[in-house]
C-alpha cells in the first residue's frame, strides 16, 4: 500500500525574497530574481542572491557564523512555531534532521585561505569544523530548534536536497523518527562560480531553461525547509521519492534520460499512481543545452506533452545542494495555492520540444506535482507530492 506522510510546515528564502509571502509574490507576477552577479569574477554572469540582509547568530553560536549558516537560522525563525508543536507533539528526540547542501561554508573558506595567503595565517576566528564542514548545519540547528533526533547531511551535488526527503521516508517508515525537519541551504561562492565558467556550462546573461537559444545555467543562493510528520494536517503530502544513479558521465547527463526516467517512475510508484495523474512537473531545467534535451525527451517518454512543466532556475538559478528541497517548496506552495507558475525565460522555446512548457501564470487547482534533481555524476530524484487527502 502507497504510503503517504503530511508536509505540516515549510519556509523558503532566495533571489526572489526572504519567506513564502515574498516569493509566492514574486512566482505569481512572473518575475525572475536573477540581478549581474556582486562577487568579484572576471567575467559576466547573472546570479540569484538573496536580495535581504542577514541577521547574525547568537552570541553562543559565534564560531558557527558564516552566510550558510545565517540563512539557515533565517528559516529556522520562520519555522519556530511549528517546530516547537512538533516538539511538544513527539518530544524532541524523536524530530530527526535530514539536509542537503552541497557548498557548505566553502564561502568562508575561500575567505579565510584569502587572508592566509595575505598574511601567513588564517582569521583568528576561522573555525573549519564549525564553519566549512557539511554537519555544522546538524549541530547549529540542533541548538536552535531545540531538537535531539537523529541527524544526517547529504552531499550529492545537486540532487542533494532532493534526496533527503528520500531518506526522510525510509526513517518515518521504519519508525526512527515521528518528524523530520528537512531541506537544505547553498550560498554563492568563487569555486562554483569559477568551476561552472572552466566548464562552459554558466550564462553571462539570466539562464533562459527550455529555450531555442538557452547557453548555460545561472547560480544562485537560498535554502528551504519543510516538516514532515507521521500525521496531521498540512499545504501537502509527501508521495514518493525515486532515486537512481546512472554513473554515465562526471558532468554530462545520460542523453536518453535512463536513469531521469526511472526516477520518475519509482515516484510515481511508490505514490501509487499513473503518469495520467500528474498534473504539474517542477523540472530540473538547468537551461545548459545537454540537460534540458535530456530531461525534456525523459519527461516525454513518461507523460507526452500533456502535463505543463516549469523551471524555476529561471526565477532563483540554480541553487545547488539547495536546489531540491527550494523546488519542492515552490511545488508545495502551487499545490497550496492552486496555481501554475509560468517557466520564466522560455521564450522563445526550442523547436520540436516535445514536451508542454508552461509559459503563463495559471489558477488552477494541482492534485498531483512532481519535481525532479538531476546532478551531476548521475545521481537522479524525483518527488511526487500531492495535496492533502
Amino acid at each position: 500500500m502507497p504510503v503517504a506522510f503530511p508536509i505540516t510546515a515549510y519556509t523558503l528564502s532566495n533571489a526572489l525574497g526572504s519567506g513564502t509571502v515574498a516569493v509566492l509574490r514574486a512566482l505569481r507576477a512572473g518575475e525572475s530574481g536573477l540581478r549581474p552577479c556582486r562577487l568579484p569574477v572576471p567575467f559576466q554572469t547573472s546570479c540569484g542572491a538573496l536580495p535581504d540582509s542577514l541577521p547574525g547568530l547568537p552570541p553562543h553560536l559565534v564560531e558557527f557564523d558564516t552566510r550558510q549558516a545565517r540563512i539557515l537560522a533565517l528559516l529556522l525563525r520562520d519555522l519556530a512555531l511549528p517546530l516547537a508543536a512538533a516538539r511538544a507533539r513527539w518530544g524532541a528526540d524523536r524530530v530527526g534532521i535530514v539536509f542537503g547542501t552541497s557548498t557548505a561554508g566553502l564561502e568562508e573558506t575561500e575567505r579565510a585561505y584569502a587572508t592566509f595567503r595575505r598574511s601567513g595565517r588564517s582569521p583568528e576566528k576561522y573555525r573549519f569544523s564549525r564553519q566549512h564542514l557539511p554537519d555544522a548545519m546538524l549541530k547549529l540547528a540542533r541548538d536552535l530548534a531545540g531538537l535531539q533526533g537523529p541527524g544526517l547531511v547529504v552531499s550529492t551535488a545537486c540532487s542533494s536536497s532532493a534526496k533527503v526527503f528520500g531518506v526522510a521516508r525510509r526513517w518515518l517508515k521504519l519508525g526512527l523518527c515521528d518528524a523530520l525537519l528537512v531541506g537544505g541551504v547553498d550560498t554563492l561562492c568563487q569555486i562554483t562560480l569559477r568551476g561552472f565558467k572552466s566548464l562552459s556550462l554558466l550564462s553571462a546573461h539570466p539562464c533562459r531553461p527550455f529555450a531555442a537559444d538557452r547557453d548555460g545555467l545561472s547560480l544562485g543562493e537560498g535554502g528551504a525547509l519543510l516538516l514532515l510528520e507521521r500525521e496531521g494536517e498540512g499545504p501537502a503530502r509527501l508521495l514518493g521519492v525515486g532515486e537512481t544513479s546512472d554513473a554515465y558521465h562526471m558532468t554530462a547527463p545520460q542523453p536518453e534520460g535512463r536513469g531521469a526516467i526511472a526516477a520518475m517512475e519509482e515516484a510515481l510508484r511508490q505514490a501509487g499512481l499513473d503518469a495520467v495523474e500528474v498534473d504539474q512537473i517542477n523540472a530540473h531545467g538547468t537551461a545548459t543545452p545537454l540537460n534540458d534535451a535530456m530531461e525534456g525527451a525523459a519527461i516525454a517518454h513518461l507523460f507526452g506533452d500533456r502535463v505543463p512543466v516549469l523551471s524555476t532556475k529561471g526565477y532563483t538559478g540554480h541553487m545547488l545542494g539547495a536546489a531540491g528541497a527550494s523546488e519542492v517548496a515552490m511545488t508545495v506552495m502551487a499545490i497550496e495555492h492552486a496555481f501554475f507558475p509560468a517557466s520564466v525565460g522560455s521564450d522563445p522555446l526550442e523547436p520540436g520540444l516535445p514536451i508542454r512548457i508552461n509559459r503563463g501564470w495559471a489558477d488552477r487547482a494541482c492534485r498531483v506535482a512532481l519535481s525532479n534533481s538531476f546532478a551531476f555524476g548521475g545521481s537522479n530524484a524525483c518527488v511526487a507530492l500531492g495535496a492533502p487527502a
